[in-house]
């Protein structure tokens, strides 16, 4: 059974990758644009190919049985017909619900005819690297909602949550929104990173434009669609928030935010 996974040097197919080695897997084709320069363990082949340009993609999907897919909205549907006509038996994506701004890649993927597994996660804890530079510059974090809560999860949860899911046959027809295993406000966050940090960090409550100014040197031109959708859309009820699902589909626990940030704590510090 060969899996294939798309994305394979991105943030979360990389993890993928060493998930499924770590399970037990050893038919693993890795799809990268560099093959030399991907640095993938030697037990995975490497195929050379990107979702965007589907003429690289025929020969990646020979012989595959399964695939995680990265998201890729603008294309997705081609990429499906040529993994189907491959014969692509299974698909994990990477998405969300079907209203939601990646919607359109789950309804791409039921629409194609493969069996699929549907992975939604919510708020992502790599998400709060947005806030290393000013925090490296100003010992704060400027937001509009301090109180708003969420329940981020690990990028690798979700790819454990991926390679559990790729594996077997019990997860098709499933769809997983995803969570961290604690619901955490603003400030939670920000007092755990000044815990990892051992510095004192503050939180001020800003207006959108202020948001926005403070966060375009490290988001560019997206910083004003995050905080517009992403930061005044931490709303949903906290018992509606699958902070078990994790640890129920993989075995083990979620990764909690202290230990994230303990882990990753160089990434925001001062050089």
């Amino acid at each position: 059974m060969t899996i294939l996974v798309t994305g394979a040097t991105a943030n979360i197919g990389r993890k993928v990758v060493d998930h499924l080695l770590a399970l037990g897997a050893n038919d693993i084709r890795a799809l990268t644009t560099n093959p030399r320069k991907a640095a993938l363990p030697s037990a995975v082949q490497v195929a050379e190919g990107y979702l965007r340009q589907p003429d690289t993609l025929p020969a990646a999907f020979e012989g595959v049985d399964r695939m995680y897919l990265a998201p890729t909205p603008d294309n997705v549907a081609e990429v499906l017909a040529l993994a189907r006509a491959a014969g692509v038996r299974h698909v994990v994506d990477l998405s969300g619900e079907p209203e939601s701004w990646r919607g359109g890649v789950c309804t791409a993927v039921e629409d194609s005819g493969m069996a699929w597994t549907h992975l939604w996660p919510g708020d992502f804890m790599e998400n709060t690297l947005i806030w290393a530079q000013q925090i490296r510059e100003t010992g704060a974090v400027l937001e509009p909602v301090p109180e708003a809560a969420s329940a981020p999860i690990a990028m690798d949860d979700i790819a454990a949550v991926a390679a559990t899911a790729l594996l077997t046959d019990a997860h098709l027809g499933r769809a997983y929104p995803l969570a961290g295993p604690e619901i955490l406000t603003r400030t939670d966050l920000v007092r755990h990173l000044a815990e990892a940090l051992g510095r004192g960090i503050t939180f001020q409550r800003a207006s959108r434009e202020e948001t926005i100014a403070v966060l375009t040197p490290a988001m560019g031109d997206t910083a004003t669609w995050y905080v517009d959708n992403v930061l005044t859309s931490f709303d949903v009820p906290a018992s509606a928030l699958p902070i078990t699902s994790v640890q129920e589909i993989t075995g083990r626990p979620a990764t909690t935010f202290a230990r994230w940030a303990a882990d990753n704590a160089a990434r925001f510090a001062v050089d």
